[in-house]
């Protein structure tokens, strides 16, 4: 051996030390397969920031005092009609995008028995400025009703657990008989790109989804 190299599958035992590299690689793979597959915290997480955990329960009071276009409204008395609700502020590029959703809506099933509310819900909350309301309102073109949530204790009755959701702009469909039906966790909905342009392929499908669960519930 004297003046030879030796390489490593020269060396005594090499074969072993060959099959121990792949049996660890072989063992590090399905160590990682086995933790895809297993159950985590964030799994759970997104659940709640979908807003799962609402559907079919019966709908939370309002208990606003202050509302534009409206006297005040509250659940118990909307019971037979179906109800598209969304929390919306001013200066949230989400909720202008979203605006011309909530109209068209109103428009295609107001006759037919939906009740679409808009629930202002100031950033940060403690403004209680109709004012301010009433001038993101007009902005949009609301005409259908809007309430004031300034200290935002409606949305917490209707979306505990608030910080951890993500979104605060996040709409509800209520049946007739006063039970969630539907959420969407928050940002936008419409038809096409609000800025006119291809894309927002996903606000496209929550739109059409959102219009479809209101269609099947006034059918009900």
């Amino acid at each position: 051996m004297r003046g030879k190299s030796l390489r490593p599958f020269d060396l005594p035992f090499g074969g072993l030390v060959l099959c121990y590299d792949r049996f660890v690689m072989r063992l590090s793979s399905a160590v990682v397969a086995l933790w895809l597959l297993a159950p985590h915290p964030e799994c759970g997480a997104a659940g709640i920031e979908r807003g799962e955990d609402r559907i079919g329960l019966a709908a939370p009071p309002f208990e606003l005092k202050h509302w534009l276009h409206s006297p005040p409204l509250e659940i118990q008395s909307l019971k037979g009609k179906v109800v598209l609700i969304r929390w919306w502020t001013d200066g949230c590029p989400f909720c202008a995008a979203t605006a011309p959703a909530l109209r068209q809506l109103d428009s295609k099933y107001g006759k037919q028995g939906l009740i679409v509310i808009g629930i202002f819900h100031p950033k940060p909350p403690g403004d209680w400025s109709m004012a301010r309301a009433r001038a993101a309102s007009e902005r949009l073109g609301f005409a259908f009703p809007v309430g004031l949530d300034a200290d935002w204790t409606a949305l917490r009755r209707w979306w505990p657990d608030t910080e951890k959701r993500g979104w605060t702009s996040v709409s509800f469909v209520i049946d007739k008989n006063g039970i969630i039906r539907f959420v969407h966790p928050g940002g936008e909905f419409h038809e096409a790109g609000a800025d006119g342009r291809s894309g927002h392929s996903q606000c496209r499908r929550d739109y059409k989804e959102i219009d479809e669960v209101i269609a099947r519930l006034l059918s009900e």
